[in-house]
């Protein structure tokens, strides 16, 4: 069974200024042992506050490589891109921020065959893996679909692949590139952050669920050896 601790917070900046303390410890540390520090961070509302405390830390950025968790297949630029929103925070602060996919591609599966590629390229595994979660249980964009099976169970070196939710978020219609379980799986470590009684409740109840959840963070959860450290707060 996979070991996961929980931290709950009252405040909103308590829970921002905690997870931005624990991921400058981690890539910190990633740097005294190795030179460099690779990360995947999410996208979306929910860690917003912790980027803008994290890009405060004195840290020898240049030495920092980020990629997005999952990203939606639109070009560079567009609202609902995850990498962009990355880039304007991190890459003034010299950061390097390496997109899964910056373009419109009407081929999912060959836009996931390409972020894949790209990502080979980068030093494995990552040093830290920060995921989110919808209320329907999903993260990253490991969605309920056609391709979940795949994004669970594909290959151990595959590290990112196109899926196809189904069905399509309404506030997001789009097919997805996103990391694989098995990329999530080996980070060094691996942190969860969500926000509200509604996901703490979803995120609870596919854990208790464990292989079997109907939720896809439960499948991912229940496949995962290292500890989970899951940040919460109202």
């Amino acid at each position: 069974m996979t070991e996961i601790e929980w931290w709950e917070y009252d405040e909103p900046a308590e829970f921002a200024e905690a997870l931005a303390g624990d991921i400058q410890f981690i890539i910190e540390s990633a740097i005294d042992a190795r030179g460099a520090a690779v990360i995947a961070l999410a996208g979306g509302r929910t860690p917003a506050p912790i980027y803008d405390k994290l890009i405060k830390a004195k840290l020898d950025w240049k030495r920092v490589t980020i990629v997005p968790t999952d990203d939606r297949i639109v070009p560079m630029g567009d609202a609902l891109s995850n990498v962009t929103g990355l880039a304007k925070i991190f890459l003034p602060k010299g950061a390097r921020v390496i997109p899964l996919t910056a373009e419109k591609a009407a081929d999912y599966k060959a836009a996931g065959r390409a972020a894949d590629a790209r990502l080979q390229d980068l030093h494995w595994p990552l040093d830290l893996c920060l995921l989110g979660m919808g209320a329907d249980g999903h993260t990253a964009s490991i969605f309920p679909g056609p391709d979940l099976a795949e994004a669970l169970t594909g290959p151990k070196e595959r590290r990112a692949l196109g899926v196809m939710p189904d069905p399509l978020p309404p506030e997001a219609p789009v097919a997805r590139v996103t990391l694989s379980h098995a990329a999530i799986a080996s980070a060094r470590a691996l942190m969860i952050a969500i926000t509200g009684d509604e996901k703490k409740s979803v995120l609870e109840r596919a854990v208790d669920q464990g292989a079997s959840s109907t939720y896809p963070i439960g499948r991912v959860l229940a496949e995962v050896e290292l500890p989970v450290d899951i940040h919460w707060s109202r």
